[in-house]
């Protein structure tokens, strides 16, 4: 009974006595670790620190510069010579693993003995790199020289630019191109030899910002000279040759760097931006020799259309100035109840004859024939002419054989038109058409 009396009261001492040994275990096992912690932040500051030393030891900016880590945290005060310098400072310690803030508490030194100091040392170092770079920038120059002299020979090969380019426009603009380029590639060829790359990247980003600007500046002028060079290669008319632009039709006087000047039919000058001629829809009446004309030719309605036709079809093929081939052609159109449209037309050759005055004589003996066998002109008005003896004598029929022969019409063109046009070819070496289109015969 005693004994186990004795048993419960150990028991329940032990019971009682082991909360207390397992705080005293857990305080144990606390103190070392907290001691742990301590210890690996203060060698983490110090790796930071000495890491630090080490580049201010390597920069001499920073001799002034002191520094203190505290968990992580780099408190810097001192001065420096140039702000620039703490800037710099700064984002060399944010690179350092474990820094977590940076207190900046350096000062810009106000010794102007110190601050000349560090102007003359800066400066001095410059004057030893421009020594040391001067075999390089002699080396560029002499490169450079070499590259634009090359350059200006070729550009100045007269002979080669005519075998290469259709006319003096072309060449020279071909000179110029060449004698730039040989600029641009120089400079930058003799920058790069200096390792003046900074420099050669500032000019370059400066060039592309001006062209971007003029290009939007003189988008007209550019235009302009675009179509010149477009023109100048494609040639789509020659001189003296007839064409058409936005309704105006003349003869092609020069095309010149600044646009294209017409002689009217009427003798007028007209001068075109080129930009207008290479975008308008243009019309060459000379380029192809043969072209054909359309007249029409009125009758009754009731007349017999299909001899009428075959009467135009006749004619046209007795016409000495209509070609054979491609051969004439004549059709009815449909016009109204009052009158009959006959359209004929034939074909004529431009070198040696007059399209306007062979369409106007090809009518005139068309209307002719008609009328007389019976296809006259249909009339819707009723005239009372009274006639006095003189007008029936003017219109009896001559019996003279000799006066109703006809004489052959001249359809050649204006030689005092033709004049006007050589006139207006002078040759000052600005018209960048090719020469014209030999003449027959010529």
């Amino acid at each position: 009974m005693i004994q186990r009396l004795l048993a419960g009261l150990l028991l329940i001492v032990a019971l009682t006595a082991m909360p207390a040994l397992a705080r005293e275990n857990g305080e144990g096992e606390g103190a070392p670790s907290g001691a742990i912690s301590v210890q690996d932040n203060a060698a983490t500051d110090l790796a930071i620190l000495n890491r630090i030393g080490s580049i201010l030891g390597q920069v001499d900016d920073f001799d002034r510069v002191d520094v203190q880590v505290d968990a992580g945290i780099v408190s810097l005060s001192g001065e420096v010579t140039e702000q620039s310098a703490t800037e710099r400072l700064k984002s060399l310690i944010a690179r350092i693993d474990g820094v977590v803030a940076i207190q900046d508490h350096v000062l810009l030194s106000t010794d102007i003995g110190t601050r000349l100091e560090s102007v003359r040392e800066r400066f001095a170092a410059r004057m030893n790199q421009v020594v040391a770079g001067l075999p390089f920038v002699v080396l560029g120059l002499i490169v450079g020289a070499l590259i634009v002299l090359v350059g200006g020979w070729i550009s100045r090969r007269e002979k080669t630019m005519a075998r290469i380019a259709p006319n003096p426009f072309i060449a020279e603009f071909l000179s110029q191109t060449i004698r730039l380029t040989s600029w641009i590639v120089a400079l930058v060829v003799a920058l790069d030899l200096m390792e003046a790359t900074t420099l050669l990247n500032t000019l370059l980003g400066a060039a592309g910002i001006f062209g971007l600007s003029l290009s939007f500046a003189a988008r007209d002028t550019i235009e302009g000279f675009v179509a010149t060079i477009l023109l100048s290669l494609r040639q789509p008319f020659r001189p003296n040759d007839l064409i058409e632009v936005n309704g105006e039709r003349g003869r092609v006087i020069r095309l010149t760097s600044r646009g294209t000047t017409l002689l009217t039919l009427d003798g007028n000058h007209i001068r075109f931006p080129n930009q207008i001629i290479y975008k308008a829809v243009l019309t060459n009446f000379t380029r192809n020799p043969e072209r054909r004309f359309l007249v029409d030719l009125t009758v009754d309605p009731a007349a017999d259309l299909g001899r009428a036709r075959d009467l135009v079809l006749r004619e046209l093929a007795r016409m000495g100035f209509v070609l054979a081939r491609p051969e004439p052609v004549a059709w009815v159109e449909a016009s109204g109840n009052e009158f009959i449209v006959i359209r004929a037309g034939g074909w004529v050759s431009q070198e040696g004859t007059d399209f306007d005055l062979a369409r106007g004589e090809a009518y005139r003996q068309l209307r002719k024939a008609l009328d007389a066998e019976g296809f006259a002109i249909p009339e819707l008005v009723h005239r009372i002419h009274v006639e006095n003896q003189t007008e029936r004598d003017a219109d009896k029929p001559d019996t003279n054989p000799s006066k109703r022969r006809e004489r052959a019409p001249d359809l050649s063109p204006d030689a005092a038109f033709e004049q006007l046009v050589d006139r207006g070819r002078v040759n000052d070496g600005r018209d960048l058409l090719e020469p014209a289109r030999p003449k027959p015969g010529g």
